[in-house]
């Protein structure tokens, strides 16, 4: 089988239109990657409200993980604006999986052609992130947190700490100027049964610039994954799949939770390569055994 080039990938998504489901400004870090690298014009799901599928704040919970959760908002916008290729975006934060003191951003983008029924996801595991909360009193000294955490430049949402006896306490959103913070502060720790308010990293991209960052880097190499063809089927998206973990133990032998070799798969067919490690690694550390280190 003769594969095109993969100067040929702008084929079939060249002068195409691809829905983005949003309601915080992601196409200003979407636009531009999928334009230069696929010719594709990002077109906002406008009216479509996003938090109908979760919410930061916690008013309302995703439906399914991330990555399921990104292919309905797909989904959703595809419907809305009657286009045939979605482009949504999902992201969650919380401790890193191997160093729990340290907080991470995993972010996911999904690229759906409903036309040719491909789905093609990827996904970031980034350090760079500001996520952070701190419980505070009105008269405070937080100079230092708010420098740390990029306010004014990144937004805060301020909510009572203890909530209040009426169960309708404020969550207040976007705050990005000082005067803002302070009448949240007030209201919040007026609202709440201790007198302290609880402030909160806004996370939504519209507000947060370092998590835009993170979105637009994860869009570079989703087009970079959606340009490459399978060498077996020649479909738009040869790329990684999971890994396959048996790392064998380098005291014992045995294998490991650790992953012994990369995959590339395709997500047309059922075509998939196994390589070896990028860092050339063949043993696990006994640590990471389940025999030598029970």
């Amino acid at each position: 089988m003769i594969v095109p080039p993969v100067s040929n990938a702008l084929d079939p998504y060249g002068g195409r239109r691809v829905s983005l489901a949003t309601c915080h400004g992601k196409e200003r870090a979407l636009a531009r990657p999928f334009h230069r690298g696929l010719d594709l014009t990002v077109v906002v799901a406008t009216g479509f409200d996003t938090d109908q599928l979760g919410t930061f704040s916690g008013e309302r919970s995703r439906p399914a993980d991330a990555r399921q959760t990104c292919r309905q908002k797909a989904e959703a916008g595809m419907d809305h604006t009657g286009l045939d290729l979605g482009l949504p975006s999902e992201g969650s934060f919380g401790p890193h999986p191997s160093f729990p003191w340290l907080a991470v951003n995993q972010e996911w983008l999904t690229f759906v052609d409903r036309r040719a029924g491909l789905v093609i996801a990827d996904s970031l595991l980034a350090n760079r992130t500001n996520f952070e909360h701190r419980v505070v009193s009105p008269g405070d000294d937080i100079e230092a947190w708010l420098r740390r955490v990029g306010f004014p430049s990144h937004g805060l949402i301020v909510r009572p700490h203890l909530g209040d006896a009426s169960g309708e306490a404020p969550v207040i959103k976007g705050v990005r100027t000082a005067r803002a913070l302070a009448e949240a502060l007030g209201r919040c720790a007026g609202a709440s049964i201790d007198g302290r308010a609880r402030l909160e990293t806004d996370m939504r991209a519209h507000c947060n610039p370092t998590r835009l960052g993170v979105i637009r880097t994860l869009a570079f190499r989703l087009v970079r994954r959606i340009a490459r063809r399978c060498p077996e089927c020649a479909a738009p998206g040869w790329g990684p799949g999971e890994g396959l973990a048996g790392l064998p133990c380098g005291w014992c032998g045995l294998p490991t939770p650790r992953l012994r070799a990369d995959v590339r798969e395709c997500v047309a067919c059922d075509h998939r390569q196994e390589r070896p490690r990028r860092d050339g690694r063949r043993t696990a550390d006994p640590g990471d055994c389940p025999r030598c280190n029970p």
